[in-house]
């Protein structure tokens, strides 16, 4: 974008030697700013699938004692809550095993 702008002022606005000093200012900052725009975007990987569960907190759907299910992120999974957690009560995610995730109560 900042390139067409030189461009555009080159042509329309600017005298012979001020529009190649412009169209290559626009050039070098177009470049920087996709630089910086990549090194942006690449700077953390992104976290997907289950494994954002973990430390996430959720509802008890069905009694957890140990076995029963959570409401986390608007979806159902079974969980095991070793201490117990009744309907209602708020759970936090400590880990992940297969599909069921292992949850303690808040």
């Amino acid at each position: 974008m900042i390139f067409l702008i030189s461009i555009l002022l080159a042509v329309f606005v600017l005298d012979s030697p001020w529009s190649w000093v412009a169209i290559v200012i626009g050039g070098v900052l177009e470049f920087v700013e996709t630089g910086l725009w990549l090194w942006w975007s690449k700077r953390r990987r992104a976290t997907v699938g289950a494994a954002t569960l973990v430390g996430r907190r959720a509802l008890v759907s069905t009694d957890c004692m140990p076995d029963g299910q959570v409401r986390v992120a608007g979806e159902i999974w079974g969980a095991r809550c070793d201490a117990g957690a009744r309907v209602g009560d708020e759970v936090v995610v400590r880990e992940i095993d297969g599909l069921l995730l292992v949850v303690d109560p808040v």
